[in-house]
């Protein structure tokens, strides 16, 4: 046994896990490598998506779905826009068997979709699930049995060929079952592909191609799943490349996949599946399935939506399909999940925040340059690979504030939700107001929590208040001011003459003993902020109204003073 010397910059050393009582894949199973083509390979269209929520993900929960919930999840399906959908495993238990009995006599499958049930190589199961879908136009019988040299010692007990034997008889079985019915179609599925010797799967797929008779109007599915991840999503790509390459009859086979999560790889697997030459691909909304769960078709789809490709199926109402996800499943959805979560359109992050804002701005100014609306200029904003209104999602939620934001995230919620655009420069004084607030409470600030602290900081009467006042130009150029000044228990009268009505404001208070500088001044429809040096201190204010640029100036006097 050869060891790696450990390089200077590394000071992690060997831990106390057993390690060595686990094989790498290639002790486990061999994968033949003479071609490999999916490197350099693109996906330029969706594959066919073909859920099995109602079957594989239904028999991984702890509850499973009843009638009334499984028509909810099949119509969503429905209409979300899959076009094959697994409806059951028939012969499992009476309440899968009920379920696709209900949409055979219901006449709730629309024309164009197909639905499919699972059997294992049993000919009284077969029996049964062929019973179970009499009367729909269309189906897909799909056979499975275990493949691999470990399944096949300790839970089967047959070699190959006994195997062989076993998936030949059902074969034969179903296709007696399915007469001269055009409407059924066969897949197989060697569970456990992944572990089995490529050769071995390739004869099991040929033998029920040419068994099955399949042709290009009636083709056959291969089913090829990683039915518990052993390696990285590279090695299922060559997997799945040897058998597209070797099929018998190609064009009258669909090439499908099946990846299951163990490692945490099954997007991976699935996208360099069909890099592969995958033509379809099982899995479930959110990933629900047994262990760590079924690949997620919802982060496929989108996926591919990100990269410019029509995922052909529809989530523009992301919280409506998760909504009855978790409603059927009673799995709540993660607030990470991609695209999906609550939190996955949100920033924190002061940094982020900052991109987001200004993203979202350059947006709005290169749609209204392209002379199109926002919700079709080309997309390009930093941290979102995708508009969140593609999938019903308002902006309300990408930017929230804690005591990780930044000025950036401020200034935009109070912008977007209260129209309060405060100037760059004051931008980090409020931060720094709010940050404050924000590690006191350890808790988010929502919008109007800002708001809030906004006119307690700057709005708010201080200890230097102005009474009965008033501005008038008496010359041109010459503007007076004329008011009552009161600071604590003391109060006079006080004029002042300057070159507009903010100037002579100053003077004023300079006549009141306060030496004022405005250092910088923005005025909009909704509200003034003025920077200003009082006494040698410089603080923000704002001011609101028809009087705002006095009142911003008298803000950041109270700031300074107190």
């Amino acid at each position: 046994m050869t060891t790696t010397p450990y390089e200077p910059w590394n000071p992690q050393r060997p831990g106390p896990m057993p390690h060595h009582r686990y094989r790498p894949f290639q002790e486990r199973v061999n994968v033949p490598v003479a071609e490999r083509s999916w490197p350099s390979a693109r996906i330029e269209r969706a594959p066919l998506w073909v859920p099995v929520d109602l079957r594989d993900g239904n028999q991984a929960l702890a509850e499973p779905m009843d009638t009334p919930r499984k028509r909810r999840f099949f119509d969503l399906l429905v209409a979300t826009g899959f076009k094959e959908i697994e409806v059951g495993y028939p012969s499992a238990s009476r309440t899968d068997f009920d379920f696709v009995r209900h949409l055979a006599a219901g006449g709730a499958v629309p024309d164009d979709v197909t639905p499919v049930v699972f059997t294992p190589a049993r000919p009284e199961l077969i029996d049964r699930t062929f019973d179970a879908i009499a009367g729909l136009e269309r189906a897909v019988v799909h056979l499975y049995i275990a493949t691999s040299p470990v399944w096949r010692d300790v839970v089967l007990g047959r070699d190959r060929g006994g195997v062989w034997r076993t998936v030949r008889a059902a074969a034969e079985h179903m296709a007696r079952r399915a007469g001269d019915a055009p409407g059924v179609r066969f897949q197989f599925s060697p569970e456990t592909f992944n572990l089995t010797e490529p050769d071995f799967v390739l004869e099991l797929c040929d033998g029920l191609t040419e068994l099955w008779d399949a042709s290009p109007d009636r083709p056959v599915t291969h089913n090829l799943p990683a039915t518990v991840e052993i390696a990285t999503p590279n090695v299922y790509a060559d997997q799945i490349e040897y058998m597209h390459r070797r099929l018998a009859r190609r064009e009258s086979v669909i090439l499908s996949v099946h990846p299951h999560n163990d490692r945490g790889t099954g997007v991976a697997c699935a996208e360099l599946a069909v890099l592969a030459g995958a033509q379809r691909v099982e899995g479930c909304l959110f990933g629900n399935g047994e262990r760590t769960g079924n690949v997620d078709l919802v982060t496929l789809a989108l996926n591919l939506y990100a990269q410019g490709v029509d995922p052909m199926v529809d989530f523009s109402d992301i919280d409506a399909v998760r909504e009855t996800v978790e409603h059927c499943n009673r799995l709540p959805v993660h607030p990470r999940h991609p695209y999906a979560g609550d939190l996955v359109h949100t920033a924190f992050s002061g940094t982020h925040q900052d991109a987001i804002g200004k993203g979202l701005a350059h947006h709005a100014r290169r749609a209204e340059e392209l002379g199109v609306p926002a919700d079709r200029a080309p997309w390009s904003v930093p941290y979102l690979p995708i508009d969140p209104a593609d999938l019903g999602r308002s902006y309300e939620a990408v930017i929230r504030v804690n005591s990780q934001s930044g000025k950036g995230g401020v200034a935009y919620l109070l912008r977007t939700r209260h129209g309060i655009d405060l100037p760059p420069r004051m931008r980090p004084d409020f931060s720094r107001v709010v940050q404050r607030a924000t590690d006191d409470s350890g808790r988010e600030a929502t919008p109007k929590e800002l708001y809030d602290l906004f006119r307690a900081t700057y709005l708010a009467e201080g200890s230097v208040r102005l009474h009965d006042w008033s501005t008038h130009e008496e010359a041109p150029g010459v503007h007076r001011f004329v008011g009552t000044l009161e600071t604590g228990d003391r109060a006079g009268d006080h004029e002042g003459t300057g070159a507009g009505p903010l100037t002579a404001f100053v003077d004023a208070l300079a006549g009141a003993g306060y030496t004022v500088e405005v250092l910088d001044f923005h005025e909009d429809g909704t509200a003034a902020f003025a920077e200003c040096r009082v006494d040698g201190v410089t603080a923000w204010g704002a001011g609101e109204g028809p009087a705002a640029p006095v009142r911003a100036v008298l803000s950041a006097v109270n700031r300074a003073v107190r």
